[in-house]
């Protein structure tokens, strides 16, 4: 039996001798309108939109409110469009930019996953013997509070550090600015950083070994932190022996 729609986002098929096929088209356009480079409003508001943007996408909580939100299950993708709601199909793998928490989630077939950390690696060289060289970055979105806050992130042992990054990607409130470095030296990549948002700082320092995990700490200056985001990226080279002998 011919399928209706398509097995991964639902969209649906024109048939053989299907009247008003614009219907079907339209549709399609309309979904793909609303999944492709996906940006939800938020995954946090409870309550039905009153007054939607057109087309604006709302990854739903749990115990959403409303008359089409109300009975939805939890991480439900609702789409909004000429005064109607539509529920998205869902597959694993979708990603999506929301735009309340400035970050990247992913969907993992039963919840929606924030990308807050990521390790992105490059051999730079390689022995006949699996000894290799490595150019490496450690990257997190961390939420600030506090005195000083440490990254879940850390400067892995046996590591050289060339330099660690930072942007800020939501306002930090609380703090007039902010220090980022180590344990016993707080400003080691930065001083005064900038609380506003995309205020940015790239702390090179002279290649420098570090032979336990060490975190990175965010210390305020002016005041603790009430709120705010910031990213760090950790810039390193990392060592590996040659293979075990069998």
């Amino acid at each position: 039996m011919f399928d209706e729609t398509t097995p991964r986002l639902g969209l649906p098929y024109v048939v053989a001798a299907q009247a008003q096929k614009h219907i079907s088209i339209n549709e399609c356009l309309a979904r793909l309108d609303g999944l492709v480079q996906l940006a939800v409003e938020s995954r946090v508001v409870a309550a039905q939109p009153a007054s939607p943007v057109a087309g604006g996408v709302w990854i739903l909580p749990a115990g959403a409110t409303g008359a089409t939100w109300a009975g939805q299950a939890a991480g439900t993708l609702m789409r909004s469009e000429a005064g109607a709601w539509e529920a998205v199909p869902l597959t694993e793998g979708v990603l999506a930019w929301v735009k309340d928490e400035n970050q990247m989630v992913a969907f993992d077939g039963a919840v929606w996953a924030p990308l807050s950390a990521s390790f992105k690696s490059l051999t730079a060289s390689a022995s006949p013997g699996l000894a290799n060289t490595r150019l490496e970055i450690r990257e997190e979105e961390t939420t600030v509070a506090g005195a000083t806050t440490s990254t879940a992130i850390v400067i892995p042992a046996r590591a050289i550090v060339l330099a660690v990054s930072t942007r800020t990607t939501v306002a930090v409130t609380g703090a007039a600015s902010y220090s980022c470095g180590v344990s016993g030296d707080a400003g080691k990549f930065g001083s005064s950083l900038g609380a506003a948002k995309n205020a940015s700082n790239v702390g090179v320092i002279g290649p420098t070994a570090y032979y336990s995990d060490t975190p990175v700490l965010l210390t305020s200056a002016g005041g603790n932190f009430t709120g705010g985001k910031v990213r760090v990226a950790i810039h390193l080279l990392r060592f590996d022996a040659p293979a075990a002998v069998a």
